[in-house]
């Protein structure tokens, strides 16, 4: 049996892979630990065989009072947990790192692309990426993913801020644009990829297909049983009206289908058809 202990009690990665495993089937134990007090530091590591570190500051918006936050962290705490395992004899380490350390908006990503986060988030994650593989050894392996845009039912983010938009817009535009995202069960089978084949490194995960953002928003209203009238739309004038989410979803951002994806060709990830329906469900 593979025991895994996941890092962050009320994470929406961390809950859903859970999910997904006990879905799935499989011999495996999963435990979760709160890390929002110092009870951690009593805990015994040693039964287990893969840290899953999801825990961490996302999705609030940065200020200069809440900069010390995201160090604090998304790189201090995962450094310490990170430590501990180590020395508790935990032989695996997975850490949920981001796109963001790349700070890129538009463009295509791929493994010989230099990280220049720009964010606090961003930069706390990669800092975090830094320290975790200086801990690194043949006893002790570190796997970081950095998956884009992850979306599915009740997530947080920006797939649910433009959910929310299409229902209430008729006329969309049209953009020819490609973005990559990964659904959130996903990105869970990448993660059990991972534990079950001893996975280290960097890995990109994303869906099997890119994602345009004018045709999510139309499947985002069929899946909800709403028709949707595109209309064609030069890029500069969204840039014009500066609707932040709209010109960041609109942008190309890609992660180049490279080897990763030959690790991975063997899991039979769900379409965007579907992955759709399923984030709308029992909205």
């Amino acid at each position: 049996m593979k025991k895994i202990l996941i890092i962050g009690k009320s994470s929406y990665i961390g809950t859903k892979f859970d999910e997904y495993i006990k879905e799935s089937g499989g011999n495996y134990s999963i435990d979760f630990l709160s890390v929002r007090n110092n009870n951690w530091k009593i805990f015994d590591f040693s039964p287990y065989d893969v840290i899953l570190h999801t825990a961490g500051l996302a999705h609030v918006r940065e200020t200069e009072e809440n900069k010390k936050h995201y160090y604090t962290i998304n790189r201090d705490l995962v450094q310490s947990i990170a430590s501990k395992s180590k020395s508790d004899g935990v032989r695996h380490f997975i850490f949920i790192s981001s796109m963001s350390v790349y700070g890129i908006e538009e463009g295509t990503i791929n493994r010989e692309t230099i990280p220049k986060p720009k964010t606090n988030y961003g930069i706390s994650k990669l800092q975090a990426e830094e320290l975790l593989t200086k801990l690194e050894t043949s006893t002790f392996r570190i796997t970081i993913l950095r998956p884009p845009m992850v979306y599915g039912r009740n997530c947080k983010g920006n797939y649910t801020r433009l959910s929310r938009l299409a229902n209430y817009t008729l006329f969309f535009p049209k953009i020819d644009n490609r973005r990559s995202m990964i659904y959130i069960d996903n990105l869970s089978m990448w993660i059990k990829k991972v534990i079950d084949s001893g996975i280290y490194g960097i890995i990109l995960p994303q869906n099997n297909d890119y994602i345009n953002t004018s045709e999510l928003v139309a499947s985002i209203r069929k899946a909800n049983n709403k028709y949707t009238c595109l209309v064609r739309v030069p890029k500069v004038l969204l840039k014009i009206f500066k609707i932040k989410t709209l010109n960041k979803l609109f942008g190309n951002l890609i992660y180049e289908y490279e080897k990763d994806n030959e690790l991975f060709k063997k899991i039979k990830m769900i379409d965007l058809k579907q992955t759709i329906e399923l984030s709308e469900e029992h909205k």
